[in-house]
């Protein structure tokens, strides 16, 4: 029976979408919960280390309860209710309780489906232009990472080295085979990547006597380098920065933010990343003629 629907994925581009469409929705419901926890966590441990910094190996504090992506089962923020598996089914489960707690009826965020919806799109779009192969795999991986790592950003300002690293050595691994470009290409990437904003934001700083970037965004484009090769980087620079740009001099002329607030730069680089990912074929013959 397995290898039958295999060959069915691999042979049968609507049967191989259609499966990724509905893979796409679970793992986007799976990063709604890495995108609310991962950040929690991370906070966590940090406070748990500094507390113990100056205490004795025998005097240090425990750490709380359980917590982490699997542990405790996911409840209601309002009534504390834990939610059962057939409300918990991605985007219909919303839908069916109208966006609210089926028990103490307070409002669940839209974002939640809207994650799992776009997830399940996106994982969907990448099966139709890569097909079944490794590619596809790589591909899935490599966008799934930069979904959760935009919404952390955006929630956060914070790009957690627990993926943008991973990300990285990931491109690398899957490019050792040359499954999107040659590994030559990947290593400079990631070099690349890195040094650029780095050399950006120490100019800033030089400038203008602040910081203006985290060290999280320099990770991020290292890793999109590592996965898709030193020649994308341009085009993922600049659509990152005009995107950027275009979004914060709106938000200053609406009033929503002044010119000394700053704005998560990952969110920007991850769009423009996944942006790369399905269009790299089409500006790769536009910017370098090949």
């Amino acid at each position: 029976m397995a290898p039958d629907f295999l060959l069915l994925l691999a042979h049968q581009p609507f049967w191989l979408v259609s499966a990724v469409f509905v893979l796409g929705l679970l793992i986007g419901s799976f990063l709604n919960v890495v995108i609310h926890r991962l950040p929690r966590m991370l906070e966590a441990d940090f406070r748990h280390e500094c507390a113990n910094l100056d205490r004795s190996e025998h005097d240090q504090i425990p750490r709380g309860p359980t917590y982490n992506l699997v542990v405790p089962r996911s409840a209601c923020p309002s009534c504390g209710t834990l939610i059962a598996g057939y409300d918990n089914i991605p985007v219909l489960s919303w839908l069916l309780l109208r966006g609210k707690c089926r028990h103490c009826k307070a409002p669940i965020s839209v974002r939640y489906p809207l994650v799992e919806l776009i997830t399940g799109l996106i994982s969907a779009g990448l099966a139709w232009h890569y097909g079944w192969g490794l590619m596809l795999a790589g591909a899935l991986l490599f966008a799934w990472v930069l979904i959760a790592l935009f919404m952390i950003d955006l929630d956060t300002f914070y790009l957690p080295d627990n993926l943008t690293l991973s990300l990285l050595w990931l491109g690398l691994l899957f490019n050792l085979y040359e499954v999107f470009v040659p590994l030559k290409a990947a290593v400079l990437g990631a070099a690349a990547g890195y040094l650029t904003l780095w050399g950006f934001a120490k100019l800033y700083e030089l400038i203008r006597r602040q910081p203006g970037m985290g060290n999280g965004d320099f990770k991020l484009l290292a890793a999109i380098g590592a996965w898709l090769g030193v020649l994308s980087l341009p085009a993922v620079i600049v659509l990152s920065a005009l995107v950027g740009s275009l979004i914060g001099i709106s938000l200053i002329l609406a009033g929503k933010r002044s010119w000394t607030n700053q704005l998560p730069f990952g969110p920007y680089l991850a769009g423009a990343g996944l942006a790369a990912l399905l269009l790299k074929p089409y500006w790769m013959r536009l910017i370098w003629g090949v």
